[in-house]
């Protein structure tokens, strides 16, 4: 299984356009030692030409350029997308499929919940019915069944719900019902290689146990670093956990969670622009690599 980071920070990317946070603003001053990222996507494949998107981020169009196996290369107009899945109708996971309007219809993935709120509070599903009847879009369950894309069947998918939230735009917000967000485990059955990818990941429940315990690589929520990192900062009035991520440090964080599996991959993603561990010489940063875990990068390859 070929895993390919399109983009690894959380919503806003980093530097985020109107922050002046000490990551930002030493980004652009380049007094930090820092990369520049786009929004959180990733890419899945089993044979290198056929790919799984995952999220469809703002920033899609930046993406498909930076990586050759999703451009056009077999017919006038063409893509290496096979279909689309969507781990929740966040904006910045889900405006990219306006980017995409020209290529539809794609099979484009979500959860009923998903599809319930991209048809309504956000109505992209209807909005792009005009370009060749929109995205051919399929329900994704959420009972413990496995599926498998047509044209990839060396992939199998399980999807399970995720302690979330739906989106601020949604009818439903404050509400939440299993779908709005979802963790998802891959395996190639060809290779034998399993992934878990959650890239918004809030609560580390019973039922999500197993699926850890059998991946090879752990590819999950890397946003925050404290819990009230943004509170502390005066950028916003919300914790990690309200806005649904498992903060890195702590009694319970990711790192202490992370620790539990030390025969797999260990990969954080959806990385805001807050989060020390951007500055590539500071203590955090050093902090997370000794324990042996991976921070991605737009480009990263992974290989299972």
């Amino acid at each position: 299984m070929k895993i390919h980071v399109l983009g690894s920070a959380a919503g806003g990317g980093f530097p985020q356009w109107n922050c002046n946070c000490v990551n930002c603003k030493g980004y652009r001053d380049g007094t930090i030692k820092a990369t520049a990222r786009t929004q959180s996507s990733i890419c899945v494949s089993a044979d290198g030409e056929r790919w799984l998107l995952f999220n469809t981020s703002p920033d899609i169009r930046a993406q498909l350029a930076s990586f050759t196996p999703l451009q056009p290369a077999r017919q006038d107009r063409d893509t290496g997308i096979h279909a689309i899945v969507l781990m929740d109708g966040q904006i910045d996971h889900s405006t990219g499929l306006l980017m995409l309007r020209e290529g539809l219809p794609l099979d484009v993935y979500t959860t009923a919940p998903v599809h319930e709120d991209l048809s309504s509070g956000f109505p992209l599903f209807s909005m792009l019915t005009k370009w060749n009847g929109g995205p051919a879009h399929h329900e994704i369950p959420l009972d413990g069944r496995s599926f498998s894309i047509p044209g990839m069947e060396a992939l199998t998918i399980t999807a399970m719900p995720l302690d979330s939230n739906a989106p601020p735009y949604s009818p439903r917000r404050g509400n939440p019902m299993p779908g709005d967000n979802i963790g998802i485990f891959i395996e190639d059955t060809t290779t034998g290689g399993t992934l878990f990818y959650a890239p918004g990941l809030g609560v580390i429940e019973d039922h999500l146990l197993p699926w850890m315990a059998k991946a090879d690589c752990l590819l999950v929520d890397g946003t925050l670093w404290t819990d009230d990192e943004m509170i502390n900062m005066g950028l916003s009035q919300s914790t990690g956990q309200m806005m649904g991520h498992l903060a890195q440090s702590g009694d319970g964080g990711m790192l202490e969670v992370l620790a539990n599996y030390p025969d797999a991959r260990k990969v954080l993603i959806h990385i805001n622009n807050t989060n020390p561990i951007l500055n590539e010489e500071s203590e955090q940063r050093a902090i997370v690599e000794a324990q042996g875990v991976e921070i991605s990068f737009d480009g990263m390859e992974i290989d299972i």
